[in-house]
């Protein structure tokens, strides 16, 4: 209710507006109430990016930034509990320690588990590790940490994920859309993919653009001094990421470029995705 009404301003009319608060981990689904008001007033479409601003401190309760739309950017200082950014319709979840704390953030836990669960869309920028089932159901949003335990990506269907530290195992399990890189300088990675439904490979160039881009955002909104190190040696680094990609999505994506290049039009690719789908 609080941020409802510090944000009056935005909901009525898109004036930009900035809120600065403390938060509890009593505070459950902080920002959800908000995003309502805003998808009722602006739909869809939500509002312009970062009209508002919201940077809370402290430790938040469940769920923080659930179902969050375009247009509303919450940063966290402090840390968070299970279910961080559930249903993510749009909005940016940034979490961080305060910039006084005296641990190495990418050792500490920073947010629960299923983090991102059932999100469709908006990027969630996280320093430090979190729990089990990162991303299950993603179906749509960019997710960045610095670790992640057990059962990562499971049954995700879209969107990006890259994971800036070690990932726990079974890791892909009913993955079957997006797709998810993992930074592996120790080599670990390989043994704790479930590859039932996905398979291991090379980065092309658009996957390296895709994850300088993706390291320097995470670097530019949570200080992050793993991301500083990658980008201070990205040509030796880049080459320790892991892609996973789901196999019947592959073929999907092969399948629509072959059309596009023939100037099939969208009934005929739709056609043609069907025919893979039948194998």
């Amino acid at each position: 209710q609080q941020l409802i009404e510090a944000a009056r301003p935005a909901i009525q009319d898109g004036h930009p507006i900035t809120i600065d608060l403390p938060i509890r981990n009593i505070n459950r689904t902080t920002g959800t109430l908000l995003g309502h008001e805003v998808t009722k007033q602006w739909k869809g479409a939500g509002l312009p990016d970062r009209t508002i601003d919201i940077t809370l401190t402290g430790s938040a309760g469940q769920s923080f930034g659930a179902f969050v739309p375009s247009g509303i950017q919450m940063r966290l200082i402090g840390d968070a509990n299970d279910y961080l950014g559930k249903g993510l319709s749009g909005g940016r979840l940034i979490v961080h320690p305060h910039p006084d704390a005296d641990f190495a953030a990418e050792d500490q836990i920073i947010a629960g588990n299923v983090i991102a669960y059932g999100a469709t869309g908006g990027e969630i920028y996280l320093r430090g590790i979190v729990g089990e089932r990162f991303c299950v159901r993603n179906s749509g949003a960019q997710v960045v940490s610095e670790g992640i335990g057990d059962h990562g990506c499971e049954y995700m269907t879209g969107g990006r994920v890259v994971v800036l530290g070690e990932a726990g195992r079974n890791f892909g399990a009913g993955m079957s859309g997006g797709i998810a890189y993992v930074y592996d300088p120790n080599a670990t990675f390989a043994e704790r993919v479930n590859y039932d439904m996905v398979a291991l490979e090379e980065l092309d160039d658009d996957d390296r653009k895709f994850l300088r881009d993706v390291v320097s955002r995470h670097h530019e909104y949570t200080g992050s001094t793993v991301a500083q190190k990658i980008l201070a040696s990205w040509a030796v680094d880049v080459s320790h990421f892991r892609k996973v990609m789901p196999t019947d999505y592959k073929r999907v994506l092969t399948v629509i470029a072959a059309s596009e290049a023939a100037g099939l039009d969208e009934e005929a690719t739709v056609e043609k995705i069907m025919e893979a789908a039948r194998g």
